[in-house]
């Protein structure tokens, strides 16, 4: 057996004790306030949340917030090819204008449906 692996055997036991025992010691030691004020909701800077926690939400924010996903993981699939555009060349480019395409004929598509519409 090798040191390496004696080491980070014993790191992951005393870790696996260490963490539930000081866990368990700030919920015994730490101090406890009950309040009404404590004990109050609070949202977002209202005081008093209005309405239900069951009540329905239009499919448009559903739609907008994946929409959103989807674009935003083309900026993160764009960033690392234009770091290494250089090292990929003209290959690179051609894939990467065919991914830039089929994302445009999506956001179109999007548009002609009306999905950004909120009437």
């Amino acid at each position: 057996m090798s040191a390496e692996l004696v080491l980070s055997g014993a790191i992951f036991i005393g870790l696996a004790i260490i963490i539930p025992i000081v866990m368990i010691m700030t919920v015994m030691l730490g101090p406890r306030s009950d309040s009404a004020a404590k004990n109050d909701p609070y949202e977002s800077g209202i005081k008093h949340v209005v309405g239900h926690a069951d009540q329905k939400f239009s499919v448009k924010f559903y739609l907008l917030a994946i929409l959103f996903l989807i674009f935003d993981i083309e900026a993160v699939f764009m960033y690392p090819w234009a770091v290494s555009l250089r090292e990929l060349g003209v290959f690179g480019l051609i894939e990467m204008t065919v991914f830039i395409l089929l994302l445009l004929t999506g956001l179109i598509y999007i548009l002609k449906k009306g999905v950004l519409n909120w009437r």
